[in-house]
Parts: structure tokens; sequence; C-alpha cells
């Protein structure tokens, strides 16, 4: 195959990454019409449909699948090692991305790298907030951030914080006429602010536990949201009640802002982790990343 169609491939790896030509383009700069127009040029050179073309969706054929899954790794592989020697110059360069929930980048990894850019001006960082437990490598990212125990073992973990512990909150003014909860039971009865999942799209069910026993609370109420942030909000407003990490709200129990409930019925969860590919080789601006952001125990 000629040289000039390597460009071409990677565009068909992003459309059928993305599942969407829409999508893709916005990720590449390139308008829609340009994508299709190099897909179908680089299908009519290899004598075989790449991906299968619905008004709804887009998805690879099985030829298509079979480059995704084959070719893609290899020319990761390339890409890898020409960082590796890019990375013998004197600066670090290059485009680090991460995926993390929205409150994690702003009380955790944007704190720590902001003061990295100063210093290192070819260094740059690409930030996605994401509720979905992503797969990295598919998606191109180079970290990604989750709790402990939902890290893939094949994967590198890097521990960002300690151990997080879990609480039901709420404002003094949602219980002007209510009785707080004590149990499952009565926590029931209350308004519950609910997350709405990313991935699934149903709602997230509170995982709590009690006496050693792991609980699944399907909670109701008034207000859905699909961040923690806004529930966080929501929760200050007298809204319901929350379940967040103690990481996201210290700081209002600490104040009155908000009380802490049920505390036998709220779990400590795995900390956070930064996760990435084990590659033979890493970036100089992966390590910069990866150490600045790792947790550092209190002396």
């Amino acid at each position: 195959m000629a040289r000039d169609n390597i460009n071409d491939i990677l565009v068909f790896f992003a459309v059928a990454r993305e599942r969407s030509f829409t999508r893709a383009a916005a990720k590449l700069g390139m308008t829609q019409s340009a994508l299709s127009h190099i897909v179908r040029g680089l299908e009519a050179r290899l004598g075989v449909r790449l991906l299968t073309r619905t008004t709804r969706s887009v998805s690879p054929t099985e030829a298509g699948e079979r480059l995704l899954q084959n070719v893609a790794p290899r020319i990761e592989e390339i890409e890898a090692e020409i960082a590796a020697v890019s990375d013998l110059g004197e600066k670090p360069a290059g485009t680090i991305r991460i995926t993390a929930v929205d409150h994690v980048i702003d009380h955790v990894l944007w704190p720590r790298i902001a003061p990295l850019l100063p210093l290192y001006p070819d260094l740059h960082v690409e930030i996605h907030a994401d509720y979905r437990i992503v797969d990295i490598a598919a998606e191109r990212y180079d970290i990604g951030v989750r709790h402990g125990d939902q890290v893939d073992k094949d994967m590198i973990a890097v521990r960002l914080t300690p151990d997080v512990q879990m609480r039901i909150v709420g404002a003094p003014a949602y219980f002007n006429g209510r009785r707080a909860p004590r149990n499952l039971g009565e926590l029931s009865s209350h308004n519950c602010i609910n997350l709405r999942l990313a991935s699934s799209g149903g709602l997230y069910a509170w995982e709590l536990k009690h006496a050693g026993q792991d609980v699944e609370a399907r909670v109701r109420g008034q207000a859905v949201f699909s961040t923690a942030q806004h529930i966080l909000n929501a929760a200050l407003d007298g809204a319901g009640l929350g379940f967040l990490p103690d990481e996201l709200v210290a700081g209002h129990l600490r104040d009155g802002r908000l009380v802490s409930l049920m505390e036998d019925w709220c779990p400590v969860w795995p900390g956070l982790h930064a996760y990435y590919p084990s590659r033979r080789h890493s970036s100089r601006a992966l390590g910069l990343v990866i150490d600045a952001i790792r947790y550092q125990p209190p002396d």
C-alpha cells in the first residue's frame, strides 16, 4: 500500500472508533464531507467496504474491524517509538490527553498540572470530563482516572488520592419540617438527587455499606443530573439529599452549609488512580504529568 494511504487509514480509525462521521470530524477538525470522501477513496483503493453506514449509525464491517484490530496497534507502536526518539531532545514536548470526571479535574488534576505548564512551554494537556468507563487505548487517551477497583489489570496504575470516604449530605434548610433519615427504609421516603449514567443511560444506584454488607439503594427524587458538581449545587440549595465524595463536600460540612447523614451506611471507596497502557516506551511528557499528579503522602 502506498505511504499516502496512511493518513487515510488514520481518518478511517477515527470514524470507526467514534462510530460517527460527525464526532470524528469534530475531533479531527475536518468536515464530514471531507472524511466521507477520504474513507470512500480508501475503500475504492482497497476494493472492500470498511464501514457500514445507515441513517443513524456507522460501524466497521468485518474487513474494517480487522484493520482496526490488527493495524491500529502497530501504528500506535510506531507513534510511541517516534515520540520516544523525540524525547531524546532537551525539552519534554507533546500533548497528553486525559479523561476523568469533572470534580476530579477541578480538585485533583488541574491544581497539580497547572504549575507544570509555565515550566515546560512545549507540553500541552487536553483534559476531557467524562463519566463513562473509557477504553483509553481505543479512544487514544494517554491517561484515565478512576477509582482503584475500576482499573483494568493490564494497565499501569498510579495512586492519586487516599481512599475516599463517601457521604450522604443535605442542607439544613432541607430538613425544615423533615426528620433526617437513619436507615435505608427512611431514606426511601426522602427527596434524593440522582445521577444519570452516561454509559447506560440508567440512574446510578447509591453504593452503600452497612454492617459489612454492600447495599445498592435505588433512591428517588425530583432532580437528576449528569455530574457530581451539579448534584452538590442542588444539595446546597436544599433540593434534596446527595451521595458524594468527602473531598467535594468537606468544606461545606465544616462551615455548616451541609450536614452528614447515615454515616454508618457510607462506605470508603478505593482511592483515585491514574492509569495508562503498559507500553515499552513512555514519553517524558507523560512521565512529567504522572509525577505531578501522583499522590504524595503527608510527612
